[in-house]
């Protein structure tokens, strides 16, 4: 394994095969605009798919909030990313938190979001990047753009919709609406809700579990589910194929049927 990237507004931490990283802007909130999140989860992001010894992640806030989302400060003072005319800032959500969705779609293994407080705007919209999502007791969930005035500009319309469907999250959406915990497990939001000293014991476990499982299945796999959401069928099970004999080649499955068979704890390699 490379060295653990250190961060200045975030931490990377390591349990197993399950890597840990936490936005720690405690005192913005941990905003994902006016610091260097973008940049941290991006490189996050590549340092997990550069090392095979990683299987899954978990995505938490530190202090209150999960995030807060875009700098409402920076948006009042129309500094950062959010000055000049609508070409210039037009561009820099492109070079800016555009590129968040660009790198979490790409991320290799799975990621659950550990919510453990509000998560508004694009911290709602981070949480909806990933694939799972376990929320504390106090977590809230806001797609809040429309009382800003403004639209889900890190592309937020696109990924409520595929959790809770194209009403639900035009409610959402249309009204700024605010859900805690246990209405998001309701309406397929969040997977379910826990009390928040339970909450990243509750992730790390089911991180646990999946990293557990063959590390180059598992990377295939999470890889045909985001592609199952917009390729034609006939296309899909041509990709599906090709994987599942590449999967038959590896020792790691042949090592699973084996202890299947014996009746025995596996002991995966990445081979």
């Amino acid at each position: 394994m490379t060295d653990i990237p250190v961060f200045e507004d975030a931490k990377l931490e390591v349990d197993g095969r399950v890597a840990i990283f936490t936005l720690n802007r405690h005192d913005q909130r941990n905003t994902l605009t006016g610091n260097g999140m973008i940049q941290h989860i991006v490189d996050m992001v590549d340092w997990v798919n550069g090392n095979k010894e990683i299987s899954a992640v978990v995505i938490t806030g530190d202090g209150s909030a999960f995030s807060a989302g875009g700098n409402i400060k920076a948006m009042a003072n129309r500094s950062d990313d959010f000055g000049g005319d609508a070409g210039t800032v037009a561009q820099s959500y492109r070079d800016g938190i555009q590129r968040i969705p660009l790198a979490i779609d790409k991320l290799e293994v799975p990621i659950i979001a550990a919510v453990n407080g509000p998560a508004i705007g694009a911290g709602c919209d981070l949480t909806c990047m990933c694939d799972i999502r376990i929320a504390s007791t106090k977590a809230k969930f806001g797609e809040t753009f429309v009382n800003l005035g403004l639209i889900p500009g890190d592309g937020g319309a696109y990924f409520l919709q595929q959790l809770v469907g194209y009403q639900r999250a035009a409610e959402l959406t249309l009204t700024g609406r605010i859900v805690d915990g246990a209405e998001a497990v309701e309406i397929g939001l969040a997977l379910e809700v826990v009390e928040p000293e339970e909450l990243m014991n509750r992730a790390i476990e089911l991180a646990q579990v999946m990293a557990s499982k063959p590390p180059i299945t598992t990377r295939f796999t999470k890889r045909l589910l985001r592609l199952a959401q917009r390729t034609e069928l006939r296309d899909f099970l041509d990709q599906c194929a090709f994987y599942q004999a590449v999967c038959h080649q590896t020792e790691d499955h042949h090592e699973a049927i084996m202890a299947f068979i014996e009746k025995r704890t596996a002991n995966f390699t990445a081979r």
